[in-house]
């Protein structure tokens, strides 16, 4: 019988709303008690005195790059950099070569990541190939594990087949995840569309490419009954309409990333490729709308949408170098620093965003601390004061736009079914 015992720490409960100090026995992989004072013995006693106890991270939009990109990273070692930011379990996206198109596919994933530190979940592209023609085996990938549908990296253009994918989602009980974006009205650009790209002598990507299939695939949703989960939201634009489809009955969840609530362009210090995400950093009245979308709790997801990629591909600059940042290792710290310690949220609203919201969306029994819950729990130090040097990652990327930002917050143990995975300092 493997017990640990985590002693006085400060339980954020996302689930029931609670916050104080309790502590937390775990036993054979499961949350057995939860108590103000547990006393006996346990196998392992960890001393979270000043530390604040959550459940486990669930970050539902991540790219492993496995199989096929595995120099970027592949499963064991996402799974480490996930630990290292107190992430437990995790969605990957299907853009993988060979996509994430069939069900054994999905299975070289679930099954890899049984022997990885974390939980690894796996999305199915809608589309074969990612080609955006024929609809992929949606029922037979999910009876293989699959737990979302997604073309994310770009949008299903025909308005027809998606539609057809979302009642399938809807019968396999999966969500859909939306990255929305017009191809047409994206145009080869590389960067927001304002004053910043014609400094930089860049092609831009205007807010519509992102508001025009928003509303589109809302409609669709409404219509088929299915859930829609909208990716990594950006603009100004989205928020209100995310407001107005939930007025309208959709059946829609939203998520952003600390990129998008932080950074604007304006932050672009040159030709940087570091600084080249999908969709792109916005302009700080777009950041602003974020922000306060996230407070009203109108984008009630939290996630990273974690893109490793090697150094050299990301040294040509925006022309050249592949979209998207690494985040699992500083998400915690980042939205703490930038959104709870300046008052936007209050940190039951930012760990219900990253825990028990997405857990609900994916379909999976995470987020909670609940007696009789798998025992994923992660304890954080938030008056531990630190520089992000990307030197320190776990991952195989260090595309950061971060590097070198003071910010609170480290985590200083993961614990995932029952298994310390992330020790600080250990």
């Amino acid at each position: 019988m493997n017990t640990i015992l985590i002693k006085g720490g400060t339980v954020i409960d996302p689930v029931n709303g609670t916050e104080k100090k309790e502590d937390i026995l775990i036993r054979d992989g499961v949350i057995a008690e939860r108590k103000d004072s547990i006393k006996g013995k346990a196998d392992r006693v960890i001393d979270a005195k000043g530390l604040t106890v959550t459940p486990g991270i669930v970050d539902m939009h991540v790219h492993f790059r496995d199989p096929g990109q595995t120099y970027k990273e592949d499963i064991f070692t996402g799974a480490q950099a996930a630990a290292h930011g107190g992430v437990t379990s995790v969605l990957a996206m299907p853009n993988t070569k060979p996509v994430m198109d069939e069900p054994d596919r999905i299975s070289y994933v679930v099954n890899k990541g049984k022997s990885s530190a974390i939980n690894v979940y796996q999305v199915l592209a809608i589309t074969k190939g990612m080609k955006g023609e024929t609809m992929t085996d949606i029922a037979g990938a999910v009876k293989a594990g699959a737990r979302a549908i997604s073309e994310d990296g770009k949008s299903v253009m025909n308005t027809k087949l998606l539609r057809e994918a979302m009642k399938e989602a809807k019968k396999a009980g999966v969500p859909v995840c939306s990255h929305c974006e017009d191809l047409s009205l994206v145009d080869g650009g590389v960067m927001n569309e304002d004053e910043n790209a014609v400094r930089l002598g860049l092609p831009g990507i205007n807010n519509a490419s992102e508001d025009v299939i928003i509303a589109r695939d809302m409609i669709l949703a409404k219509d088929t009954g299915c859930h829609l989960h909208l990716c990594h939201c950006s603009t100004a634009g989205s928020a209100d309409l995310i407001r107005a489809g939930r007025a309208m009955g959709v059946d829609v969840s939203a998520e952003t990333c600390p990129h998008y609530l932080i950074l604007t362009s304006d932050d672009i210090p040159d030709d940087n490729g570091n600084f080249k995400m999908n969709p792109p950093l916005r302009t700080p009245a777009d950041r602003d709308a974020i922000r306060k979308a996230v407070a009203d709790d109108t984008i009630d997801i939290l996630v990273t949408d974690h893109a490793p990629h090697a150094r050299m591909e990301k040294a040509g600059g925006f022309r050249t170098a592949p979209f998207g940042i690494v985040g699992i290792e500083t998400s915690v710290a980042l939205l703490y620093t930038e959104m709870v310690r300046t008052g936007d949220i209050t940190l039951m609203q930012m760990i219900r965003k990253m825990t028990v919201n997405p857990a609900k969306v994916m379909g999976i029994p995470a987020g909670t601390l609940e007696v009789g819950a798998p025992a994923d729990v992660s304890i954080f130090d938030f008056e531990n004061k630190y520089v992000i040097d990307p030197a320190n990652f776990l991952s195989k990327g260090i595309n950061t736009p971060f590097a070198g930002r003071e910010v609170y917050g480290k985590t200083m143990y993961t614990i995932c079914g029952g298994e310390v995975v992330w020790e600080e300092n250990a």
